[in-house]
């Protein structure tokens, strides 16, 4: 083992540590990590060479103040080797998602980003958005930064190019036109409203102008208007006028349109104060298609050129890198990163950082955004913990809360409860980390708050306690707000107590007189109950935190009604999935007559076989 000598000073020991390795260590690419006394890990790095990259560490100089702060908690030290630095990159990355080491740079937020599907499922083509992995059969266009930077986009397609968005199932139970096609967005082909080739050439059209052929198709338009027009066809002519216009506002809603950039992402940094942001912008087909910013945690003190190298293989770990990557600064190992971004789209991707013409004015605009965007956020930032500060205050806890969970529940009358958990911390609302728990036990049938919020809370804490029981995750809440009043906080004393969990300070948030916001009253066990003033920031915060849970709840609440409105027995029957489902319905008109079809019936339905009518009859018929 190497040796760890207490008497010597830290940083001699956590030289010495790291010098023990190495005589073990040979010129292998590879992974290291580094440990403290504990056993956490503090961080975790790639090498060509692993002897020549560890053995830098055991050097008593040359040391920027976060690496030798590092270097002063080293304890000991993992590694595993690869064939290839290439394998060793990816696996460094897959291990910071994992493991989260403090001294590393980490991208906080992996969500994936929409795209625009044009389905070619149906002999008519569906529009619509898609998110995640491009498993059906059609053509796709992004990534969009945003659901709404799609949701405007296809609002405004669907005026210009009229392609349907229903489903398949409403598609083909329409016997006449819906709103849609009222409003004039749709062609109603579902009715014959527009011939096969028609509707063909519609969706060639939008599909040329997601490829960036604008031009052409704004000019076919423009010449079917001018031939109707001298056709006397004054109410055609009028409805591609329309079109055109719709189809010049998706190009101004859209904004930077290059010329010169057919497709690329811009990654641009601002770096200052130890927080970073990260703009990405969407280049596809000479438009934009929207941007993003990031927040990743700099690891206590990276450089510029590590944040992105660490941005750039987190970011694409699961979604397909573009041809051309525009960056504000260099990165490390740009051969390496190269490589692995290539292998990742299974072509070249190329890495550049502009200097001049339309490229650096992109970057600079992005770099720009980003700039501004940290510094809402920091701002935002020392607002925020001030406000945790007054609530430590007024809810005399120890310190400033750095997570608080609130809690709320929706249902009607017992009917689709839901629990909703809304987290918030220092940089506000933590999106990626709310919940929602499907009431499972009868407190929901029977209206029961206390008992849906036993259920709610000990799922929580139970999980918790299996996962994380030495609390190191950074998950455990430092806070609870429970909507509710005394009642609410008593239960929850009992449930915590059961839990063995005591130290997690909880208050209730109950209306106060007559209901109204601004008198509400705040509960704790074994203390009277308590208001802020009126104008209190903090009263202004907590009603903020106990709306957006309340928000949450209803949210999961309407969605989970909305899917229980939307089921039929058929769903219950074994071997009718989705398309049986659809054949169905659209062959009998609803799940009723299905059950009250024979069996001669049932197998005139396309795809229904003598055997599976046999089976759909007997569900039905022996259910009485």
């Amino acid at each position: 083992m190497p040796p760890t000598d207490a008497g010597q000073s830290a940083v001699a020991t956590g030289q010495a540590v790291i010098q023990g390795y190495l005589k073990t260590l040979d010129a292998s690419p590879g992974v290291y990590r580094m440990l403290n006394s504990k056993g956490e890990v503090l961080y975790v790095g790639k090498a060509r060479n692993l002897k020549a990259r560890v053995s830098n560490y055991a050097r008593g100089t040359g040391h920027s103040a976060r690496i030798a702060r590092m270097i002063f908690e080293t304890a000991s030290m993992m590694f595993l080797t690869t064939r290839t630095e290439v394998e060793a990159l990816l696996l460094e990355q897959n291990l910071i998602k994992q493991l989260k080491p403090r001294y590393n740079v980490l991208m906080r937020d992996d969500k994936s980003f929409p795209n625009i599907l044009i389905s070619k499922t149906h002999a008519y083509p569906q529009i619509k958005k898609h998110r995640g992995k491009k498993t059906e059969k059609g053509a796709y266009f992004g990534p969009f930064a945003s659901a709404g930077a799609v949701n405007r986009t296809l609002n405004q397609l669907q005026k210009v190019f009229l392609l349907r968005n229903c489903t398949d199932a409403m598609f083909e139970s329409r016997t006449r036109p819906c709103l849609q096609y009222q409003i004039k967005r749709c062609a109603a082909p579902c009715v014959g409203k527009v011939s096969p080739e028609g509707y063909g050439q519609l969706v060639a059209d939008a599909e040329r102008f997601l490829q960036g052929k604008t031009t052409t198709v704004q000019a076919n338009l423009a010449a079917e208007m001018a031939k109707a027009s001298e056709e006397m066809e004054f109410e055609r002519a009028a409805a591609l006028r329309d079109r055109i216009r719709a189809l010049t506002q998706v190009q101004q809603t859209q904004g930077i349109n290059p010329r010169g950039v057919a497709e690329a992402d811009i990654v641009a940094l601002h770096l200052e104060g130890g927080q970073a942001c990260v703009q990405v912008f969407f280049i596809r087909a000479n438009q934009s298609w929207g941007n993003r910013d990031f927040y990743p945690r700099t690891g206590a003190g990276a450089e510029e050129a590590e944040i992105l190298t660490a941005f750039l293989t987190q970011f694409y770990d699961d979604k397909e890198p573009p041809k051309l990557i525009l960056l504000s600064h260099p990165v490390e190992d740009e051969d390496l990163v190269v490589q692995a971004l290539s292998d990742r789209a299974g072509r070249k991707v190329e890495l550049a950082v502009p200097l001049r013409g339309e490229k650096a004015e992109l970057v600079e605009n992005a770099t720009r955004n980003a700039r501004e965007s940290l510094a809402r956020k920091m701002a935002e930032g020392a607002t925020q913990n001030k406000l945790l500060a007054g609530l430590a205050e007024a809810f005399d806890l120890e310190t400033p809360p750095q997570r608080i969970e609130i809690y709320d529940n929706a249902h009607i009358q017992g009917a689709d409860p839901v629990g909703g958990m809304v987290v918030a911390g220092p940089e506000g609302f933590l999106r990626s980390q709310y919940r929602k728990f499907n009431i499972k036990s009868a407190a929901g049938a029977n209206s029961d708050d206390f008992g849906m919020m036993k259920e709610v809370l000990t799922r929580r804490f139970e999980r918790l306690l299996k996962e994380d029981p030495d609390r190191n995750s950074g998950m455990w809440p430092d806070l609870l707000l429970i909507d509710g009043g005394a009642g609410q906080v008593s239960a929850v004393s009992e449930i915590m107590a059961e839990l063995g969990v005591d130290d997690v300070p909880f208050i209730g948030v109950a209306k106060g007189i007559d209901r109204d916001a601004g008198k509400e009253e705040f509960h704790r066990p074994g203390q009277r109950p308590f208001a802020l003033q009126r104008n209190d920031p903090v009263l202004y915060f907590v009603q903020r935190l106990r709306d957006e849970a309340h928000r949450w709840a209803n949210g999961a609440h309407v969605a989970k009604r909305a899917k229980a409105v939307g089921a039929t027995p058929l769903d219950d029957i074994p071997g009718v999935g989705a398309t049986r489902k659809r054949a169905l319905l659209a062959h009998f008109g609803s799940a009723k007559a299905v059950s009250r079809a024979g069996l001669a019936d049932l197998t005139a339905v396309d795809g229904i076989s003598e055997a599976m009518a046999q089976v759909i009859y007997d569900y039905f018929n022996a259910r009485g």
